[in-house]
């Protein structure tokens, strides 16, 4: 299992693929292994570098304060320990989070940047949401069980809830089969989404950025797409109508297929 060292700590990866380095960032208390559905596409065209974040998966969770932009250094030197000199990023929520200050600290290691379920830095409304996952976790005194009964509610719609129940419980079935956190890592990991504010960062990206959003999410919702989009010069902006906080799973076609033809157009 490939482990480097880097800012600190162990960090795991896995990789698959030929052509451009692609680095995947995952979202809050997942592990690599949830752009699976995305890996099987990418990896026709470019090399997948799927990485743990601090606080989750087989990557280290050591004490401290986490914050968006030290997950985006420990990003930064897992690159350096893996030899990775320059990257298409990406990043779903927490890991779109982390790419963008990756984007605007380390812009001569970012090729492309695509942010998707992505937020400026988190309002009022957000709060409220991250601490009441916060306080189920506490309360169920389990991650795997917060995830799937607080997390996925906010992830897919009431249509795929009610037209494929199966696939929902294969979802539940694919957390409880991954390395989930700690309730206190996951809390040091909720902290830094808590304390996202990257309004300084946007400016310094570089990057040809891609930023996506579910028409029908409402955690990080299409409240922040002109926040982004202003703010990170020649940006993109695509919606997929019939999702939520996931596209990545309620519509992996669509969202693969618009999200490759960008790749593929900022590659070479």
């Amino acid at each position: 299992m490939p482990t480097v060292q880097g800012n600190g700590i162990d960090i795991y990866y896995e990789v698959q693929g030929e052509g451009e380095p692609l680095v995947l960032i995952p979202y809050l208390a997942a592990d690599q292994a949830c752009y699976a559905f995305q890996v099987a596409e990418y990896a026709k065209h470019f090399t997948c570098f799927t990485v743990d974040l601090r606080g989750a998966g087989l990557c280290g969770k050591p004490e401290g304060t986490y914050t968006t932009e030290l997950f985006a250094e420990d990003i930064a030197a897992f690159m350096d320990a893996a030899s990775v000199e320059r990257a298409h990023v990406v990043g779903l929520s927490l890991g779109a989070a982390t790419g963008m200050w990756l984007a605007a600290k380390h812009p001569a290691r970012v090729k492309s940047l695509s942010l998707h379920s992505a937020w400026d830095r988190t309002d009022p409304f957000m709060r409220v949401v991250l601490d009441g996952w916060r306080i189920m976790a506490q309360a169920l005194d389990s991650v795997t069980d917060m995830v799937i009964k607080g997390i996925f509610p906010w992830c897919f719609t009431p249509e795929l809830y009610a037209s494929r129940p199966e696939y929902i419980d294969s979802l539940a079935d694919f957390v409880r089969s991954r390395p989930m956190p700690p309730v206190d890592a996951f809390m040091r990991q909720s902290e830094a989404a808590l304390t996202h504010d990257a309004r300084d960062a946007l400016g310094m990206i570089q990057a040809p950025t891609l930023i996506t959003f579910g028409r029908h999410d409402i955690v990080t919702s299409t409240r922040f797409a002109e926040p982004l989009s202003t703010g990170i010069r020649g940006s993109e902006v695509t919606i997929f109508e019939d999702c939520a906080h996931a596209p990545i799973y309620e519509n992996v076609e669509e969202f693969n297929g618009r999200t490759l033809a960008f790749l593929n157009r900022h590659s070479g």
